[in-house]
């Protein structure tokens, strides 16, 4: 028999807010996150703008000597997984926690310290690399660190899917407490990855907008797009088999109600131009929920602000929803975009979204594409609530996540 499995802890880190209730805050009121690079030295590059964590005191959560010990997506992912175990309410005293796991990813893991052991090698000699370089590159870190902070004994693993990563996460978390394999388990993702490096990389392969205007660069389904904004952050939640929080007496915050998962099988970085991966992805995952798409109130899309991945987007939904489109935001237009953290990011706005009857927007929008149209909600949120909401994550090598996730009801 499947069981219901339902959220009882969130916890992010984002570039607009340190915390959950600071990150929602940030999305209800249309914050943009997106300023210029500070981590490095820009000069001589065509990309300048990010969307960085601000002001985040990172010792205030993490003894230093084991900071410097972690890569930055470990830190943000163990930031905002402490966050959200704590909302949860689990205890070794009232959990096995043998029955407890961590699934979380990371698309690009600690590609920030590959660069700089590099660096160090060529100037000091290979063996003189730190003998932290190995476990603070590898993407698993993150889940592996968390694992051990929080005591948590049962499956823990990392999914990595590029953009799609946390999504993935999510829903085969969710699939090992529906099915019986976990009673709860701590997923979600983690991304610090804007180094000269990677912005460089994404540049050259003319993903990135190149713009300096950051109410220019960022811009989901506007006629304008010219591509992503690289943004760094971490979104973890914690499922868990109903009856088990109702018994401890957790409060539930929302049901993860259905998942889907397909590759394109078409492209190393394009979309399907028909949407077809992402059409067999959404309609898989609103029969996993026992749903039809009428019944979904919101859609927090991919999109990224490029201009095939929004146009593609657009004709996926328009197959699965048909003339019954539900309203249609892309937050990545105040966060950037988290990659391999996205998608963890964006289901904890929906949840929230669902909680408190009010759709974020989709900033920025100023000039109507023809093929995206969709009511975008932009640049205002709206209030209107909503039952159940969908989120889409779309992944190069032609991954696609959807996440059902709804309002919790009793019955």
């Amino acid at each position: 028999m499947r069981r219901r499995v339902v959220i009882t802890g969130m916890g992010a880190v984002t570039p607009i807010g340190n915390t959950l209730q600071q990150t929602w805050q940030g999305a209800r009121a249309g914050t943009c996150g997106i300023a210029p690079i500070t981590a490095y030295d820009t000069t001589g590059q065509k990309v300048t703008l990010a969307a960085q964590v601000k002001d985040l005191d990172i010792e205030a959560h993490i003894p230093r000597a084991e900071a410097r010990k972690m890569a930055r997506f470990t830190q943000l992912g163990l930031i905002a997984a402490q966050e959200a175990f704590a909302q949860s309410g689990i205890t070794p005293d009232n959990t096995d926690m043998d029955r407890c796991g961590t699934l979380v990813s990371s698309g690009i893991g600690g590609l920030p310290v590959i660069e700089e052991e590099h660096s160090r090698g060529q100037s000091r000699g290979w063996d003189r690399v730190s003998p932290h370089f190995i476990p603070m590159s590898i993407s698993n870190m993150a889940a592996g660190v968390i694992a051990i902070r929080l005591g948590l004994r049962g499956p823990c693993s990392c999914v990595v899917t590029a953009c799609a990563s946390s999504a993935n996460a999510l829903g085969d978390a969710f699939r090992l407490v529906r099915d019986g394999y976990a009673d709860a388990m701590v997923c979600g993702g983690a991304e610090s990855a804007i180094t000269p490096l990677a912005v460089g990389g994404f540049t050259s392969m003319k993903a990135l907008c190149q713009s300096g205007d950051p109410a220019r660069a960022s811009i989901p389904f506007d006629r304008e797009r010219s591509g992503f904004v690289m943004g760094e952050g971490a979104g973890i939640l914690v499922l868990e088999e109903l009856s088990r929080a109702r018994a401890r007496g957790a409060e539930i915050l929302g049901e993860v109600l259905g998942y889907g998962a397909t590759c394109d099988a078409y492209h190393i970085t394009a979309p399907a131009p028909d949407g077809e991966g992402a059409v067999r992805c959404m309609r898989e995952a609103l029969a996993d929920a026992a749903l039809e798409p009428g019944q979904i109130g919101y859609i927090n899309a991919h999109g990224t602000s490029t201009p095939m991945n929004d146009r593609c987007e657009t004709a996926a939904i328009r197959q699965v929803f048909g003339e019954d489109i539900p309203p249609v935001s892309s937050t990545k237009s105040m966060t950037g975009h988290l990659l391999g953290a996205a998608g963890a990011v964006e289901a904890i706005l929906c949840v929230m979204a669902l909680r408190e009857g009010y759709l974020p927007p989709t900033i920025h929008y100023r000039e109507p594409d023809p093929d995206c149209a969709l009511d975008v909600i932009p640049n205002t949120g709206r209030a209107l609530g909503a039952c159940a909401a969908l989120s889409n994550s779309l992944g190069f090598g032609g991954h696609n996540a959807a996440l059902v996730l709804g309002k919790y009801k009793e019955v």
